[in-house]
């Protein structure tokens, strides 16, 4: 019998001017994943996966680094303009931003995402440090 030989699918460089940066900053990590208009993922990167561990992955420098990897592979795919959608009340919200700027992408807007409960589960206690 012969043997199977391995053929990877070659990573096919999209051309896209405009597209949709989705920052998802928690209290313990920074979520960045560029996508194109209709939402299908270009690039991504999170603290957590550039190697920050523990309590270094919710600060601001980490979700900064977050967002120009994440911008490094949408400027490879020809992106030059970007919406900012932001969710959540992480660290890293001002820094990605700034950083997605840095790195050569004009942002068009910035629209806050964040879901509000009305009313809805009971939050965790306060800390009494």
């Amino acid at each position: 019998m012969a043997r199977k030989t391995n053929t990877r699918k070659r990573r096919v460089k999209k051309n896209i001017e405009s597209g949709i940066a989705h920052i998802r900053s928690t209290f313990n990590n920074t979520i960045v994943t560029i996508t194109d208009t209709q939402g299908n993922a270009i690039g991504w990167s999170s603290a957590g996966a550039l190697g920050f561990k523990g309590s270094k992955k919710s600060t601001p420098f980490a979700a900064q680094m977050a967002a120009e990897t994440a911008a490094k592979s949408a400027t490879e795919n020809g992106m030059k303009t970007l919406e900012v959608t932001v969710k959540g009340p992480g660290a890293g919200r001002e820094a990605a931003i700034r950083s997605l700027q840095a790195a050569g992408l004009e942002v068009t807007a910035i629209v806050d995402v964040t879901p509000v409960p009305h009313n809805g589960c009971r939050p965790p206690k306060r800390r009494r440090v």
